[in-house]
């Protein structure tokens, strides 16, 4: 498929938005939450709702738009639902009112980035190893996001948060109507079920590895902005530091058609294991320490930038044809929300009965059963990626 600049921007621009709205939730909500007073169990419950409903309804989702044809409009209603949905933030401060609202967004907000990211794999063809050039951008917005609210909040009350929600929301509906159609190619795995290509043993250490990743970064999530605050920390140094991993994960992504060129997918994933048990140890035991915290999110380039990129790789390389939406579907529901709500939701009464050190301990030894896994089945495996010149 002949690639458009035109059209790069159009996709780019949906990743900006989509991404500046999981930085202002992942930086900030729980600072809002807890301004008006919710303890860390709410904080961690309402926090966990979007990685829930991004483990149910993907894959519901993603069968909708397969079965329809119709992926492009699935985002696009979806994203007007969930702006739609986004309003009753206005309405409530109770915790039952503010679930249900972010339960109702949330299930449209889930839609997109699995159908968007099969999109954008579709449109790129056999260039797929530039996919983190485009994706880059939702690393650009997320670093705008988390940057400027944090010097925003050191000035004004953390209640303005959500007037850049809906300005974030409106953005992501924008550019959901810009994405360029794409054309689903027959692929011979077309004629076979869902279920017997996810019951490959590779897929299913693969989904089970990147399950764990997910559950340790549960923790960081949702309470590493209010450890760093509690530990002293201003808000805008809090937004420094979440925006240098991001910063970093842009750096990964241009590199990796180099990386994917010269290493095996399996190896990249493993390194980016390794990362991470490294990482989590360092913030759960040196947050005195400026310069630990900074290597540590140094360490975001391959945690998230080298893990997301090769996972996005691998998926799109056992789920083709007509199976590409549901695959990607089903990796985001397993991953990042079964992962997710589960990190998130044992971060909690860690936090509360053990302290923050533990709580990251734990984010480790997860990270470290991942290792494990993809070593056990992935050390001597042919998957790779096919080479590419790094300089196209």
């Amino acid at each position: 498929m002949t690639l458009h600049k035109n059209y790069h921007w159009r996709i780019a621009g949906f990743y900006f938005f989509y991404f500046a709205s999981v930085g202002m939730f992942a930086s900030y909500w729980s600072l809002y939450l807890q301004s008006i007073h919710f303890n860390a169990m709410q904080i961690a419950v309402l926090l966990s709702v979007q990685p829930v409903m991004r483990m149910l309804f993907p894959t519901l989702w993603g069968w909708l738009a397969d079965r329809t044809g119709q992926r492009l409009l699935v985002v696009q209603l979806a994203a007007l639902c969930s702006v739609l949905s986004y309003l009753g933030v206005f309405f409530t401060i109770e915790f039952t009112g503010l679930l249900l609202v972010m339960m109702v967004m949330s299930f449209f907000w889930s839609a997109s980035m699995p159908l968007v990211e099969a999109t954008t794999l579709t449109y790129l063809g056999k260039h797929t190893a530039h996919y983190g050039r485009i994706r880059s951008w939702g690393s650009v917005g997320f670093i705008v996001a988390v940057l400027g609210l944090g010097h925003a909040f050191d000035y004004i009350a953390i209640a303005w948060i959500l007037w850049v929600g809906v300005a974030i929301q409106l953005g992501i509906l924008l550019f959901a109507r810009q994405i360029p159609p794409t054309e689903v190619l027959a692929h011979h795995t077309d004629s076979q079920s869902i279920m017997r290509l996810v019951f490959q043993p590779q897929v299913l250490v693969l989904f089970g590895a990147c399950f764990l990743m997910a559950l340790a970064h549960g923790p960081l999530y949702i309470f590493y902005s209010i450890y760093l605050v509690d530990n002293d920390y201003s808000k805008s140094a809090v937004g420094w530091l979440w925006a240098l991993g991001v910063i970093c994960e842009i750096a990964v992504f241009f590199a990796m058609p180099w990386l994917m060129f010269r290493f095996t997918l399996s190896i990249i994933m493993m390194v980016s294991f390794a990362c991470a048990v490294m990482r989590f140890l360092l913030i759960g035991w040196g947050v005195d320490f400026l310069p630990l915290l900074l290597f540590a999110q140094v360490l975001h380039a391959a945690t998230f930038g080298a893990f997301h990129a090769v996972g996005m790789a691998l998926v799109h390389q056992f789920f083709r044809g007509r199976h590409q939406s549901k695959g990607q579907a089903l990796f985001g529901s397993i991953t990042y929300g079964a992962g997710g709500v589960v990190g998130g939701l044992l971060s909690a009464p860690l936090w509360e009965h053990w302290g923050a050190s533990i709580m990251y301990s734990f984010s480790a030894l997860a990270a470290f059963l991942g290792l494990l896994l993809l070593v056990w089945k992935f050390k001597h495996s042919d998957v790779v990626w096919q080479p590419v010149e790094p300089n196209k």
